[in-house]
C-alpha cells in the first residue's frame, strides 16, 4: 500500500442511536492519559477505585465486581459460562434481541434451555415465571432487565426472592439500564448481573462490568468441569482483580481510566439525579413525538427512559428518515432489529447524550425529514410539545 493515508477526522455526530452514546469530553481527556503498567502500583489503586465506584452505580456489596476486557456482550458470556455446565438446567426469557442472544450463548455453553417467551415489546409477569421455575427447577434464570431491540422495561421486584425461593440462580442483562435507570443488585437479590460501558455510562466501547452474588461464586467454585472459556474464567481473573494481583491478561489501560472518569461522572451528578434527568427528557421526546402521532412499541408503563423504541408512522421510509438525519444534521438513531426491522426507530436518551437541545433538535430534524416525504404534519407541534414539559420542569423547580 503506497498511499499515504489522511489524519483520522470522522464527521461530527450526535449519537442517539442504542449506543454508542455520546462520550463526556471529561472522559476522552482521561483517555489521553499517559499508559502505565497493567501490574503498576497506581494502575492497580485506580482499579480499587473503579471496582468501588462500580459497586455504587450497581448497589451492590459484592466483592466480586469487576470489569471485563471485552464490551457487554462479552460480560454476557462471561455470566454465562461460570454458572452454567454442560447438562445444567437453565431458562432463559426471550422478548427481544437481547435474550435471543443469551439464549443462543448459554447453548453454546452446554446447557439444557427452556425457552419462556413474550411478544416483543411486552414484559414477564412474575406469576408466568414461577409457573415455570416449578415445573423446569432450573440452576439459573436469565432475564433483560433493559431490552435494547424494544424499549421493553422489565419488572425487577420479587423477581430475585422468587429464584431463592427455587434454588435457582438469578443472571440479569443490564447492558443498556446501567447508570440510566434504577439498577439495585442487592435488593433485587440478583446473583449475576452484566453491563456495558457505552450506553448510560457514556464511556466508549470495550468494557463490560459485571457483579457475582457470594451465592454464584459458590456455585462457580462448586463446578465439576472448567470454565469453558480460559480467557472469561472468573476463577483466574478475579485473582487480578483482587488481593492476589496475579497476573492474568495485559489490561486494556486506557478504557479502565475511561470507566473510572465515565463512574466518577454519575457519583458527581448522583444517582437519583441522574434517573430523573432520563426521565425529563424521555418525557419531553415523547411528548413531541405524541403530537407527531408517534406511538411508542413497547407496552404502556414499562417503557425505557434511555431507549425509545417507536413505530415508524405510515408514509415514512425507515431508511431515508434515518439517513436523512445524518446527512443534514449529523444526528445517528437507530433502526429495528429481528422482529422490527423497518418497523420501529430506535431513539437512544444515554448518559451524556441526554440533554435537552438533543431533543429539542432531533425533534426539528425529524419534522422536516418527514416534511420532505411528503408527509402531512403539525409543523413545530413536536417542539411546542417538548417544551411544555420543560417549561412544566422549570415552574415545578
Amino acid at each position: 500500500m503506497n498511499q499515504v493515508l489522511g489524519e483520522l477526522n470522522p464527521s461530527p455526530r450526535i449519537l442517539m442511536g442504542p449506543g454508542p452514546s455520546d462520550v463526556h469530553p471529561r472522559v476522552l481527556r482521561a483517555m489521553a492519559t499517559p499508559l502505565v503498567g497493567h501490574l503498576d502500583p497506581e494502575f492497580l489503586a485506580l482499579m480499587n477505585e473503579t471496582q468501588a465506584l462500580l459497586r455504587y452505580v450497581f448497589q451492590t456489596q459484592n466483592p466480586l465486581t469487576f470489569a471485563v476486557s471485552g464490551t457487554g456482550s462479552a460480560g454476557m458470556e462471561t455470566c454465562v459460562v461460570n454458572l452454567v455446565e454442560p447438562g445444567d438446567r437453565m431458562v432463559v426469557c426471550v422478548n427481544g434481541v437481547f435474550g435471543q442472544r443469551m439464549l443462543d450463548v448459554a447453548q453454546r455453553a452446554g446447557a439444557e434451555v427452556t425457552v419462556l417467551e413474550r411478544p416483543w415489546g411486552d414484559i414477564f409477569p412474575l406469576d408466568l415465571i414461577r409457573e415455570t421455575l416449578k415445573k423446569v427447577r432450573p440452576k439459573v434464570l436469565g432475564i433483560v432487565h433493559a431490552e435494547t431491540s424494544t424499549g421493553a422495561c422489565q419488572p425487577m421486584d420479587g423477581l430475585g426472592a422468587l429464584c431463592h425461593e427455587y434454588d435457582t440462580l438469578l443472571l440479569v442483562d443490564t447492558v443498556t439500564s446501567l447508570g440510566g435507570i434504577p439498577v439495585e443488585v442487592d435488593h433485587w437479590q440478583a446473583d449475576a448481573v452484566y453491563s456495558g460501558t457505552q450506553k448510560c455510562l457514556s464511556a466508549p466501547p470495550g468494557l463490560a462490568p459485571v457483579t457475582f452474588s457470594p451465592r454464584a461464586v459458590e456455585a462457580i467454585q462448586r463446578r465439576k468441569t472448567k470454565v469453558q472459556s480460559w480467557y472469561l474464567d472468573v476463577t483466574m481473573v478475579q485473582r487480578y482483580w483482587g488481593q492476589e494481583r496475579f497476573y492474568h491478561h495485559t489490561a486494556p489501560i486506557t478504557m479502565i481510566y475511561a470507566l473510572r472518569e465515565a463512574l466518577r461522572l454519575v457519583q458527581e451528578e448522583g444517582l437519583e439525579q441522574r434517573f430523573a434527568r432520563h426521565r425529563l427528557h424521555h418525557s419531553a421526546l415523547k411528548a413531541g413525538l405524541a403530537a407527531l402521532g408517534i406511538r411508542y412499541a413497547a407496552v404502556e408503563g414499562y417503557q425505557l427512559p434511555q431507549l425509545n423504541a417507536v413505530w415508524i408512522p405510515p408514509g415514512a421510509d425507515d431508511v431515508t428518515t434515518r439517513r436523512t438525519l445524518l446527512d443534514r444534521f449529523g444526528i445517528e438513531i437507530g433502526g429495528g432489529l429481528g422482529d422490527f426491522k423497518g418497523k420501529v426507530w430506535r431513539i437512544g436518551l444515554m448518559g451524556y447524550s441526554c440533554r435537552a437541545n438533543n431533543v429539542l433538535l432531533f425533534l426539528a430534524a425529524l419534522e422536516q425529514s418527514l416534511i420532505l416525504q411528503g408527509l402531512k404534519i403539525p409543523e413545530g407541534a413536536s417542539l411546542a410539545a417538548a417544551n411544555r414539559v420543560y417549561a412544566q420542569q422549570v415552574v415545578r423547580g
